[in-house]
C-alpha cells in the first residue's frame, strides 16, 4: 500500500511518512499557476500506505452526475498556449506508438486550460498488467511519487511548453507492464464541486524523448458534468508493438477513488 501526500509539503526523503491535506486553503488562496502549489516529495518507501482522508464522498458510480458547482469564469491561472499537434489522432483511435520500433523512451507531455479558477488538475500514471490491475501498490506515479519502482517512468513538472509530462523508458520497463494509463484529475473536486465541463483544451502528445519530434497527440472534445478523473490516453503493449489509444473518457472518482478502481490498495 502506498500513500498520497499533500501537495504543498515539502520535499521528504524516501523513508518519510506523508499525510494528505484535505484542508488545502484554495478558496481563499487561489493557485496562481498549476503547479505553483505543488513541492513533490521524493519517492515514498515501498509498501508504505496510501492516505485516503475524506474519502468518504468518493464515487463508485460513474454515471452519477456531480453538481455543477462555481461560475464559469476567467481562470485566474494563465492560460497555456497549446503547442502545435502535428499527428493527432481521434477520440477512440488506436494506432502504433512509433512503426519502426526504434523509439524506446518517450516523452508523454500533457497540458490543459479551465474556465473556473478553482479548476487545479494532477497528471498521474498507472502501470497496468495484462489483468488491467496496477502491478503493485507502488505502481502509480504522480506528483507525490515520482517514479516508478524500476524507475522506467518518471513523473516531472513543466514550466515550458507542457504543464507536466511523464517520462517513459520501454527499456527499463518491468516485463510484466502491458498497458500505461495517463489520467487527469481535479483536484479537491468533491470539495468544491467542480468537474470536466470546467476544463477546455485538454491533450496529450508523446514526443520521441530524444528528437523531441511528435509520435502522437489527442486533444479532448468532450467535456462532461459527471466527470473529475479523465483518462485521457494510454499506452499499451500489442503482439509485441506498443500503441497509443486516444481514450477521452473519465469517472466519478478523485485520485483515492482512481487507485481503487486500478488495484492500488487504499486505507
Amino acid at each position: 500500500m502506498i500513500e498520497i501526500p499533500m501537495r504543498s509539503s515539502p520535499p521528504l526523503d524516501c523513508n518519510s511518512i506523508l499525510h494528505i491535506n484535505t484542508t488545502r486553503n484554495n478558496a481563499q488562496n487561489p493557485v496562481q499557476n498549476n503547479t505553483a502549489a505543488r513541492r513533490p516529495g521524493s519517492i515514498p518507501a515501498q509498501n508504505t500506505k496510501i492516505s485516503t482522508q475524506n474519502t468518504g464522498n468518493v464515487t463508485q458510480n460513474p454515471e452519477h452526475s456531480l453538481p455543477a458547482g462555481g461560475n464559469h469564469s476567467a481562470s485566474s491561472v494563465p492560460n497555456l498556449k497549446i503547442p502545435p499537434l502535428l499527428h493527432q489522432i481521434q477520440k477512440g483511435q488506436k494506432v502504433p506508438l512509433d512503426p519502426s520500433g526504434m523509439v524506446k523512451q518517450v516523452q508523454v507531455c500533457l497540458g490543459w486550460n479551465t474556465v473556473n479558477p478553482r479548476c487545479d488538475l494532477d497528471v498521474s500514471a498507472f502501470i497496468l498488467g495484462s489483468d488491467g490491475k496496477a502491478l503493485g501498490d507502488d505502481w502509480f506515479v504522480f506528483y507525490g511519487q515520482e517514479y516508478s519502482p524500476d524507475k522506467s517512468v518518471r513523473f516531472s513538472l513543466s514550466s515550458h511548453t507542457d504543464r507536466e509530462f511523464i517520462s517513459v523508458d520501454f527499456n527499463r520497463l518491468n516485463p510484466a507492464a502491458a498497458k500505461i494509463v495517463f489520467v487527469l484529475t481535479i483536484n479537491d473536486a468533491f470539495l468544491h464541486h467542480l468537474n470536466f465541463s470546467m476544463v477546455k483544451d485538454a491533450y496529450i502528445r508523446i514526443l520521441n524523448a530524444h528528437t523531441k519530434q511528435e509520435l502522437v497527440s489527442f486533444q479532448m472534445t468532450d467535456y462532461y458534468p459527471n466527470v473529475i478523473s479523465m483518462m485521457i490516453g494510454e499506452i499499451y503493449l500489442h503482439q509485441g508493438t506498443w500503441k497509443c489509444n486516444a481514450v477521452g473518457n473519465g469517472v466519478a472518482k478523485d485520485l483515492a477513488g482512481l487507485c481503487q478502481l486500478y488495484g492500488v490498495e487504499t486505507v
